[in-house]
């Protein structure tokens, strides 16, 4: 994906995450992400869909996404931001709960699932019930491994997935969850195997004046990274050889011959 069209990806997304107040998925990661572990023109499913960033990249990598995601206002927006984006084929977004995911996305088969699911309870997205961020850990819990294992279900064989996630503490306690633990169970008892693990380190900033307060108080360390988990439905081998080739992207003109 040229530099110009990332740049363009994250403004427009920040855009649409401003509205509910959430952070911005990394386009760059989307792009090794699909790049790496998706085949060229696959399928993506995403089971919780959020802003547009993800389908906008799988669109501009020549890939297929379709997500789903409670919100009606989101999809729209992620629509529009699309529809100026990218060429056809469009990703696609369905509005609904992924928990009906085996309905909702009944005609598509994914070769790569790729998603970034609510940590539990750290932003609540909406008052709907069926919304997993206003959910106690264990309703949460019990959830996500529902969708998790009808996902796979949608993942063809000899395929990858992958979750980026981050632990939550919870608020009373001050414990951590184990959020990702509970991601790689999840798969686990889904039928996949924990194939990569990754760290997505984020710019510090000012973590050190925001938590250095709360750090005396309570010895809680500021996080400023995700995990990165890569499962496979399969043969890795398998898997591997029908990704094909590593894609390194384009290197804009100029930069080529400086190297």
């Amino acid at each position: 994906m040229p530099e110009k069209a990332k740049k363009r990806v994250t403004r427009h997304a920040n855009i649409t995450h401003s509205e509910h107040g959430t952070s911005v998925f990394d386009p760059v990661l989307c792009e090794l992400a699909y790049r790496w572990f998706c085949p060229p023109g696959g399928t993506i499913i995403d089971p919780f869909a959020g802003g547009p960033v993800r389908g906008v990249v799988a669109a501009l990598c020549g890939r297929r996404y379709f997500g789903i995601d409670l919100s009606a206002p989101q999809i729209d927006a992620n629509r529009r931001q699309a529809k100026e984006l990218c060429s056809p084929p469009l990703p696609q977004w369905a509005v609904g709960d992924s928990r009906n995911i085996l309905k909702l996305a009944a005609k598509h088969e994914a070769d790569f699932v790729f998603s970034c699911p609510p940590y539990a309870d750290l932003e609540r997205y909406s008052d709907d019930p069926a919304d997993l961020s206003t959910l106690e850990y264990p309703a949460f819990r019990e959830a996500y491994f529902d969708i998790i294992a009808k996902t796979a279900k949608k993942l063809r064989p000899n395929r990858f997935a992958c979750f980026v996630v981050g632990e939550v503490r919870d608020k009373a306690s001050g414990m951590f969850y184990g959020l990702v633990g509970d991601t790689i169970d999840a798969f686990r008892s889904a039928g996949l195997g924990f194939y990569n693990d990754a760290v997505l380190v984020q710019p510090v900033g000012n973590q050190r004046l925001r938590v250095g307060k709360s750090f005396e108080n309570s010895r809680k360390l500021g996080k400023t990274h995700q995990n990165v988990l890569i499962f496979c439905k399969g043969d890795p081998k398998k898997a591997t050889e029908a990704v094909g080739e590593v894609e390194f992207g384009e290197v804009p003109e100029g930069e080529e011959e400086a190297a």
